[in-house]
Order: C-alpha cells, then sequence, then structure tokens
C-alpha cells in the first residue's frame, strides 16, 4: 500500500500553465480592484490632515481671543514671520506639512475665519483643497471621492 502511494506521489510534476494561468488572472483581477481603492484611501487621509490642521487653526483663534481678547480691528494672522503671526503660532501646534499657506481672520466682534490651502493636489487640480470659511464650514467640506493625489 506504501508503494502505491509513494509511487502516485511520485508522478506528481507540479502545476500545469493553465493552473498557473489561472493564478496569474485571479491575482490580476485583485490588483485592479484593490489598487485604485488604496490610492482613493491615501487621497483621502492627506485631505483629512489637511482638514485637521484648518480645524485646529480655527480652535487656536479661540485660545488666542480668550487670552488677549478681540483685536480692534480685524486682524490677519498667517504663517508668515511677522511679530502678530509670531504671537499667533504660540497657539498652535500644527507644521506647515499639511497646509501650503494660510490666514486666520479675527474681527472685533469675535469671528475667526480661515483661508488656507492644502499641499496636496487632487487629480486636476492647480493647486492644492482651499478651506475658507468659519469652523461649520470648514466641517461640513466633504472629499471629493473621485480626486486622487
Amino acid at each position: 500500500m506504501f508503494k502505491m502511494i509513494g509511487k502516485r506521489l511520485k508522478d506528481q510534476r507540479g502545476l500545469t500553465l493553465v493552473e498557473l494561468l489561472a493564478v496569474v488572472v485571479i491575482l490580476g483581477i485583485i490588483a485592479a480592484i484593490a489598487v485604485p481603492s488604496i490610492g482613493n484611501i491615501m487621497a483621502k487621509s492627506k485631505y483629512d490632515a489637511a482638514k485637521a490642521d484648518a480645524v485646529q487653526l480655527l480652535s487656536a483663534g479661540k485660545l488666542f481671543i480668550a487670552a488677549n481678547g478681540t483685536p480692534s480691528v480685524s486682524t490677519g494672522y498667517s504663517n508668515g514671520d511677522t511679530d502678530t503671526d509670531k504671537k499667533f503660532k504660540e497657539y498652535i501646534e500644527i507644521t506647515d506639512a499639511n497646509l501650503s499657506a494660510w490666514t486666520v481672520t479675527i474681527t472685533p466682534d469675535g469671528k475667526i475665519t480661515i483661508d488656507a490651502t492644502s499641499k496636496h493636489q487632487a487629480k486636476g487640480e492647480v493647486s492644492g483643497t482651499k478651506f475658507v470659511g468659519d469652523l461649520n464650514k470648514v466641517n461640513s467640506q466633504q472629499f471629493d471621492k473621485h480626486s486622487n493625489s
């Protein structure tokens, strides 16, 4: 009995060309489905990081008002190097990794708005995504799932 099993195992030669081709086709189908999904996930994570930085800048504006009061005239704070920008930057912990340019404007009535541009460009865009407005407007902005970084 062991001789028969041994002889049968000895005659096995591996995969046929058809079996190998079937495996390659299946792997190709899986890759065709997975690669665009992964690319979209990466683009959305870059968008979410930039949006989180924009929201953090708006929150820093609230902290700035709490510590310094509202300005007597509308004042814009940006990622520049002026003395007022440096004073505002004490309230933020972000780097310029996700936003290429930003300006936070605080009005005498305490309204805080932002105008920021993401460093990450979506497919077909000349520049990155813009985040403009107050906290509610920025929070309601949605990722365009058809774009790809």
